[in-house]
């Protein structure tokens, strides 16, 4: 039997091959378009994105649908319990993103410490100032990083941390107290104790109902005045208009931002148009090389599926029987 594939986002030729003797490519885009509506019936495996909900109304939509592969680590616009009662297997690529997404927070935790935006901005529209005078940029080495999650990622951006020489606290209520001597962190034993003692605080933590706007007018406050603020996992994580407060009201100097809620953001998001908040159109977990390894363990993962396999990142292994 060839089964068929439907991808969010255009498949690359180079990766076609993954498919042979499997499936045939049924359509790429939008699916909730009427196009790939026409094609459900025909449809066994879906590569997903980041931004489509896939919950129950829209799985009762595609029949025989039997796996849907993230070319990603999130797997919060899935319904779980949804695809699990219906037998749909869900995987994701875990490990793929965490060296990109890791940088990337690096990246922003440069970026807003050096005040890169406002120098840019005021340098392209031929603004004559005295640079000299009014830099802001501040040395972070010997600074207090606050990693929240150690993750694959957390734990990354942590050892980055070090590298550059700063003191990284972390917290993260599921790992032992004993690993963060091991990872060379200083342990939190609370969020707030991080919250209060970081000059840089960087999110790294799924978005559950739990975590849903986290980071919200009482944590914020909690941050020390001067502090950053950077995220890079989820945007459901952040009340933005509290964010906006803080850094209107200068209690926080500045944030860097790969995700929003919703996503895009709206256009007129104040957040997007400051000086002090550097963003990115969550890319964080995105270079060439982590691009083509997403497609390959999309692809690979939901062949195996098909096959009636395990594959590694099975996140709803109760569907194998």
């Amino acid at each position: 039997m060839m089964y068929g594939f439907w991808c969010e986002r255009p498949l690359p030729a180079e990766f076609e091959h993954l498919l042979e003797n499997v499936g045939v490519l049924i359509g790429s885009g939008n699916v909730t378009s009427n196009e790939f509506l026409e094609h459900a019936h025909q449809v066994h495996a879906i590569i997903a994105g980041a931004v489509t909900r896939f919950d129950d109304v829209f799985m009762q939509k595609i029949p025989n649908l039997k796996v849907i592969a993230r070319t990603g680590i999130g797997v919060d616009n899935v319904s779980i319990p949804a695809a699990t009662a219906r037998g749909i297997a869900v995987c994701n690529a875990p490990d793929v993103p965490t060296r990109a997404t890791a940088e990337h927070a690096i990246m922003l935790l440069f970026a807003i410490t050096k005040h890169l935006r406002r120098i840019d901005r005021a340098w392209q529209i031929g603004e004559r100032r005295d640079f000299y005078t009014q830099q802001r940029a501040i040395e972070i080495e010997g600074l207090r990083l606050g990693v929240v999650g150690l993750g694959r990622i957390g734990r990354k951006v942590a050892q980055y941390g070090r590298g550059l020489g700063m003191v990284v606290m972390g917290y993260d209520p599921f790992l032992p107290q004993a690993q963060y001597a091991k990872l060379g962190i200083e342990f939190a034993a609370t969020l707030e104790t991080l919250l209060a003692q970081a000059d840089v605080v960087s999110l790294h933590i799924p978005a559950t109902p739990e975590n849903y706007r986290l980071m919200n007018v009482d944590r914020f406050a909690q941050m020390k005045r001067g502090a950053y603020f950077i995220n890079t996992a989820r945007g459901s994580l952040v009340d933005e208009n509290a964010l906006l407060a803080v850094l209107e009201s200068g209690h926080l100097h500045g944030a860097g931002l790969d995700v929003f809620d919703p996503e895009p953001p709206n256009a007129d998001n104040p957040l997007l148009h400051r000086d002090d908040v550097m963003v990115t159109p969550h890319v964080g977990g995105v270079t060439v090389s982590s691009r083509n390894q997403f497609w390959v363990q999309a692809l690979t993962q939901a062949v195996q599926v098909l096959k009636g396999e395990i594959p590694p990142h099975l996140v709803n292994p109760q569907v194998i029987t």
